[in-house]
């Protein structure tokens, strides 16, 4: 049978911790079925021990490592990581989680046996400190049609174990820049140009979590930002106006007026579910 090629595009940033950067990398490295070729950008200047870390790595051959000048954020980070890879088929992968050891053996196995999707992903396992002792799960649905009326409330796809079609993603337009929802907004645009979309129904990723993640799903700035995207979803018709109300009051409440404890217990109490022994 017949191989199918894969990239997997990384990005890294200044604040991230050098082991939890090397734990991501050597879970790539280390899969069932490895990738054939890596593609790391460098986001603006990083640490001394952080250089010494990624310069280590270059000496592989499937390594492609991008530095860019300044920190541009995640959007373009994403966008050039994409755009220099070799494949069509692209896993996503972030710099301080961990791939499940057989993700990507998972993921080609599924874009063989359905050639028709574009957008493939699955569950991922949330953690803090041991990453063999999650804290909660974030599931998602399977099916295309699920996967998009899931999508009117939340965002479906959970992006660090996602792997798609470069030709799509082109299609689509690319990573473009939107406030902490970039990967939002990429499947909303794919949703309506009518791609397809798939999950495993399997955790495919190990997610490191603390109060610093439950910040960032906070504040004024974060709410606006999604507010702009119910905003889109309503002007192209992919919600109406009443889902749109709803959807908007839940992120006032969560996003703004709880304090950052209440709503991290939220985010795992009432968006999660209890991993299975």
């Amino acid at each position: 049978m017949e191989s199918i090629q894969f990239s997997v595009a990384m990005s890294v940033y200044g604040k991230d911790h050098p082991a939890w950067v090397s734990r991501a990398i050597d879970s790539v490295l280390n899969q069932t079925l490895s990738p054939d070729e890596i593609v790391l950008v460098v986001d603006g200047p990083v640490p001394p021990a952080l250089d010494l870390l990624i310069n280590g790595y270059e000496a592989d051959t499937r390594f492609s490592v991008i530095r860019l000048p300044e920190n541009r954020g995640h959007g373009v980070a994403r966008r050039t990581a994409t755009a220099h890879a070799s494949h069509d088929l692209i896993a996503l992968m972030d710099s301080d989680d961990i791939a499940c050891p057989d993700r990507f053996a998972q993921q080609i196995a599924y874009f063989r046996a359905h050639p028709d999707t574009d957008v493939l992903g699955g569950d991922i396992d949330e953690f803090i400190d041991d990453e063999s002792a999650p804290i909660s799960r974030r599931t998602v649905p399977c099916t295309d049609e699920a996967i998009k009326t899931d999508m009117r409330k939340r965002c479906a796809m959970n992006q660090m174990t996602v792997m798609l079609r470069k030709s799509a993603l082109l299609e689509a337009g690319g990573y473009l820049d939107w406030f902490c929802n970039e990967d939002y907004y990429l499947w909303v645009r794919m949703w309506k140009q009518g791609f397809r979309f798939a999950n495993t129904g399997t955790v495919l990723v190990r997610v490191r979590v603390g109060e610093d993640m439950y910040r960032r799903r906070g504040g004024i700035a974060y709410f606006r930002s999604e507010k702009r995207l119910q905003k889109l979803m309503l002007r192209e018709g992919l919600i109406g106006f009443s889902t749109y109300f709803t959807n908007i009051l839940k992120r006032l409440i969560v996003q703004v007026l709880m304090p950052n404890t209440l709503r991290a217990f939220v985010f795992r109490h009432f968006a999660r579910k209890k991993p299975k022994a």
